[in-house]
């Protein structure tokens, strides 16, 4: 990370520095054996279901 802060493009840079200001995090999300993969799964199907359905409501319907 020390030597992409100091090297590499601006936005590569950037990023590192992000991943310095919260080490512990990215350590302990690299390092555990259980992921939030299902409950990200269930957002995204939920947003999308939000995108699709939005502007698709009148007042008539509610009736």
């Amino acid at each position: 990370m020390r030597q992409a802060e100091q090297d590499a493009p601006k936005p590569v840079s950037g990023f590192a520095g992000f991943l310095r200001q919260d080490l512990d995090a990215v350590t302990v999300e690299l390092t555990l054996h259980w992921s939030s993969g299902v409950a990200e799964g269930h957002a995204n199907r939920v947003k999308a279901l939000k995108r699709a359905m939005y502007g698709r409501t009148s007042f008539i319907l509610l009736h």
